[in-house]
């Protein structure tokens, strides 16, 4: 089931900062340049000690309790509707007599009461045109699926839904879609993405339930359904499994916004937590971005997507068991997943880029030798110089080189000072920055707390860590960096 969230009030943003352009702190564009890098997004900058994530226990870690733990039962059987859906056969003629129409796709029959307007006629193709991505993402034969047909409800008045036979008195309440077996009920929405989405939704868990024998639990099955259904419907081309680079694209969705409101809110939810979301947690719209988070971070991340595709030959697992494998899989791995969901989520934004964001493990040695020299990509995000700074330690860091920070409408090139004409959360675009991480009594990743370092600072370690560098760079707006910047590391003083 699903909940939508309105998106009539705007996202928060963080307005660019302009300073003079003879500002002597960093590299100066010229004036004929742009004002805005193209594509930015800016949210709102949040301390990490602001972040209430509050990492919860983590799931159990002991293979011996796994044989213990109940089997969900599958398929589900709700009291009466299975038999209201298969022992009556639907009354076309008073179906009509409702002012119902019927749409026929190969493989979703849709009926309905709105209008025949194009953006309702295309739904069916829509659906068509989902069953190769379902079937491709799933590994489901094609061949398997040629005969599969889901019949569909899209309603306006359910009354007339209710006299026509078509809204069974022994479904449950929902707020805004439905999904048992292969039926499905969508009611209509404000806007004709969120339509789509939310038909789109309803037939993964279709999907799930009918090839894979079951969809997990709560956090996986509401994940799958939102990663899914997240699409961008052009020119009659459907692309599932979509990051949308803009509000813009996915109207009445809203699910980035939620997270950056939650997240401002000091209600941010550690992973630990969504991996634990009872059935329940769902009668809430909150949840439903936080399962689309989870899936999307691990889908899109290097390091963890083969994992977690591994989750898809055991959804028939509905109990706390599937979750608690998943966990104990990664369990070397968790301390490096928490920091960089942490990561992920305070810096939500459209377009963000999870694969460019992650961080590539990297041998730890402390630092002995005078100096070291390290190169920093300005494509990707944090990166771990190896380097370990003892507590108490004061590190020189030097930096130099020119690298490219945006390319359209044309190139930017930028220092390790960074671009003064423009900011992004509070500071010069491209100015390299530093952050020294390591375990933290309060769970918190300690890759936010950030110092600015530039061509040239110096850091003073009051908790030991390893030396976290990169340019300061939305998550979103990566992809057209090109170069590196050169860094030297030398030691000062250690207690």
């Amino acid at each position: 089931m699903e909940e939508s969230v309105s998106t009539s009030t705007a996202e928060s943003t963080e307005e660019a900062k302009k300073s003079p352009q003879s500002s002597s702190s960093g590299t100066v564009v010229s004036s004929d340049q742009p004002a805005d890098k193209p594509h930015q997004q800016k949210p709102l900058p949040v301390k990490s000690q602001e972040l209430a994530l509050r990492d919860k226990a983590a799931p159990a870690e002991d293979e011996g309790n796994q044989s213990k733990q109940p089997r969900s039962a599958l398929p589900i059987r709700l009291p009466g509707l299975h038999e209201a859906l298969n022992k009556t056969p639907l009354d076309e003629e008073r179906i009509q007599a409702h002012g119902i129409r019927k749409l026929s796709g190969k493989h979703l029959t849709l009926y309905t009461d709105l209008p025949a307007l194009p953006m309702v006629e295309e739904l069916v193709t829509v659906f068509d045109l989902a069953i190769p991505q379902w079937s491709a993402y799933f590994q489901i034969p094609q061949a398997d699926v040629t005969d599969w047909h889901v019949i569909g409800r899209l309603m306006k008045d359910k009354t007339r839904f209710q006299k026509a036979g078509l809204l069974p008195e022994s479904l449950p309440p929902f707020g805004h879609g439905f999904n048992y077996a292969d039926h499905l009920w969508v009611y209509d929405q404000a806007t004709d993405y969120y339509r789509r989405h939310l038909l789109l939704h309803e037939g993964t868990h279709a999907f799930m339930q009918k090839f894979l024998g079951g969809s997990g639990p709560a956090w996986y099955r509401e994940g799958m359904a939102e990663l899914l259904a997240t699409h961008r419907w052009v020119e009659g081309k459907l692309q599932m499994k979509y990051f949308p680079r803009d509000r813009k694209e996915t109207p009445g969705w809203g699910r980035i916004k939620i997270i950056k409101d939650e997240v401002a809110a000091g209600r941010g939810v550690m992973l630990t937590k969504v991996l634990k979301f009872p059935p329940t947690a769902h009668r809430q719209v909150q949840p439903y971005a936080w399962c689309w988070a989870a899936t999307t971070f691990f889908e899109n991340h290097p390091r963890y997507r083969a994992r977690f595709h591994q989750l898809k030959t055991e959804s028939t697992e509905e109990s706390d068991l599937f979750s608690d494998r998943f966990y104990q899989r990664l369990q070397d791995q968790w301390p490096e997943i928490r920091d960089q969901w942490q990561w992920f989520v305070l810096n939500m934004e459209y377009g963000f880029d999870v694969q460019r964001e992650a961080i590539d493990p990297k041998p730890i040695f402390p630092l002995k030798e005078e100096t070291a020299d390290v190169e920093i990509r300005v494509d990707r995000g944090w990166q771990s110089t190896g380097l370990q700074l003892a507590a108490g330690s004061q590190v020189e860091i030097v930096a130099s080189g020119r690298y490219q920070i945006a390319a359209d409408p044309e190139v930017w090139w930028c220092e390790p000072n960074g671009v003064t004409i423009h900011y992004y959360h509070k500071r010069p675009l491209g100015v390299l920055l530093a952050a020294v991480n390591g375990p933290n009594a309060t769970g918190l990743t300690r890759l936010a707390n950030i110092q600015t370092i530039g061509s040239a600072g110096t850091i003073n370690t009051v908790q030991g860590g390893v030396l976290f560098l990169r340019i300061n760079e939305s998550g979103a707006d990566l992809a057209d960096n090109k170069g590196s910047c050169r860094v030297r590391i030398k030691q000062i003083t250690q207690d």
